[in-house]
């Protein structure tokens, strides 16, 4: 370590104890924070409240210019940014959902680089106005942070295709500076096995990368699974583990908004405190039934993957997995919102019984959604053989209904590359892309079905190895049988 680094971390312990309170860094995060200093590309992996947003939000503060943070969920923008500005911190927030004075205010800060941090989706950041705004020549850009880096991998080539264009936005960004200054990347996540870090980093174009990884385990986290065998014994098995919960604060993850919102009305009749949440909900009834849910007023939300990003709730005790969803990273990214504060906590899936006949419901839904998935890659395929072999995002979106997917899924699978982020040209010969591909299915079913230790499967699928052979985490139902 050179004298400067040392310097500069003594710096940032001076500054975390100033604005948080804290007296010392927790391992690794001052690892992190000197690559972000130096101006490292880094892949950060560190499970659910380890302090990941921390670790980027005080290198911004530490430098001149601005960071931008694109970030997937305007809940979890809004989160961190109010929580900055509540220690009087320069940081702000662009998204669809703000008022347009708000914007205006925030576009003028920009202007005049008022701004250390600037939250963002990753279609705001490629909106004409900020975009605009981001390549004048005086706007000086410290770094580029993608939160929740793994819904680049789990959303990227369908429902979010903007994501695909992100690994071209930083040769963009450094061409409209003088002299073309070096911008480094930072991807965080809490859940990312080692397909999904090859997609972050191939997406990405990050450069000889800094990789700091922690293992997802969680002493305190008990996990469990119940069969079911019928729909009204799926509904029986959550209620009795409710009411075995009445006095503790819970989440219930189910599928599809209708789900959402059934499944909080029946609670309500069986008189217990629940709420639905889900992305058709209003940004105001969002915040204030998120709201409700922190300060304990409601004990349960059923909510769908829209819910939980960056909301910290320490005192959450248990998660249910009504419906358990296709992905091993999502499933560890939801059940790791429990128990933050390091304190028990309990995480049941409900699964139907392995062969599906006598409740066909989860089998149904797994194929409903791959099923979406592959209607849309045969529409990018069938695209591929229209559209021109090289033009812009606009045109094609002009002339497709679906045109921005197509071509985020051709990227995907090596077929196209994206010259900077509005412009595309299809490749001859496609260059081998890492995708998500058809075994998670199967390692999901491996963890939910298997005999052997829940938290050992895990743990092997993120990559890691204990050092004993025959280590059981001792506190699965599996290891308690």
């Amino acid at each position: 370590m050179t004298e400067s680094s040392v310097s500069a971390l003594v710096i940032a312990q001076i500054r975390l104890q100033e604005i948080w309170g804290y007296p010392a860094f927790r391992p690794p995060q001052d690892t992190v924070i000197q690559a972000l200093l130096q101006h490292q590309d880094a892949l950060i992996i560190l499970p659910t409240g380890g302090g990941k947003s921390l670790c980027f939000q005080l290198p911004a503060l530490l430098q001149t210019g601005l960071t931008l943070v694109v970030s997937p969920l305007v809940a979890l923008m809004e989160n961190q940014v109010q929580e900055l500005r509540d220690r009087h911190l320069p940081a702000a927030t662009l998204h669809s959902e703000l008022p347009k004075r708000e914007k205006f205010r925030v576009l003028k800060a920009l202007e005049h680089q008022r701004l250390r941090l600037l939250y963002l989706s990753p279609e705001t950041l490629l909106g004409s106005a900020v975009w605009e705004q981001l390549t004048r020549a005086d706007l000086q850009i410290n770094g580029l942070v993608l939160d929740e880096a793994h819904c680049l991998a789990q959303w990227g080539e369908t429902f979010r295709p903007a994501y695909r264009r992100l690994g071209v936005v930083r040769q963009a960004l450094e061409q409209s500076k003088p002299g073309h200054p070096k911008i480094p990347i930072a991807a965080f996540t809490a859940t990312a096995d080692p397909q999904v870090q090859a997609i972050i980093g191939a997406t990405l174009r990050l450069r000889s990368p800094q990789i700091v990884r922690l293992s997802p385990y969680r002493h305190n986290l008990h996990l469990a699974v119940r069969t079911v065998y019928t729909p009204r014994g799926r509904q029986q098995q959550l209620l009795k583990f409710v009411q075995q919960q009445r006095h503790q604060t819970g989440l219930v993850y189910v599928r599809t908004r209708r789900d959402s919102e059934a499944l909080a009305h029946w609670l309500r009749q069986q008189g217990h405190q629940a709420l639905d949440y889900h992305a058709g909900l209003g940004a105001s009834e969002r915040r204030h039934r998120e709201q409700a849910w922190m300060s304990n007023q409601v004990r349960i939300v059923v909510a769908t993957n829209a819910f939980g990003m960056g909301v910290n709730k320490p005192d959450l005790r248990w998660v249910v997995h009504y419906h358990v969803p296709t992905l091993l990273t999502e499933y560890v990214q939801e059940i790791g919102r429990a128990g933050r504060d390091g304190q028990p906590a309990q995480a049941l899936s409900l699964v139907s019984e392995r062969t599906g006949l006598l409740d066909p419901t989860d089998q149904q839904r797994s194929q409903f959604f791959r099923q979406q998935t592959q209607q849309l890659q045969t529409k990018a395929v069938q695209l591929s053989h229209k559209i021109p072999p090289a033009g812009s995002l606009t045109d094609v979106q002009k002339e497709y209904k679906e045109g921005a997917i197509a071509l985020s899924y051709l990227h995907s699978q090596g077929q196209l590359q994206w010259t900077d982020p509005f412009h595309y040209r299809l490749l001859p010969t496609p260059s081998a892309a890492p995708c998500v591909n058809a075994t998670a299915d199967h390692v999901i079913r491996k963890l939910l079905h298997g005999n052997g230790c829940r938290w050992r499967t895990i743990i092997q699928q993120f990559g890691f190895r204990h050092a004993r052979p025959d280590w059981r985490c001792g506190h699965c139902d599996n290891c308690q049988r």
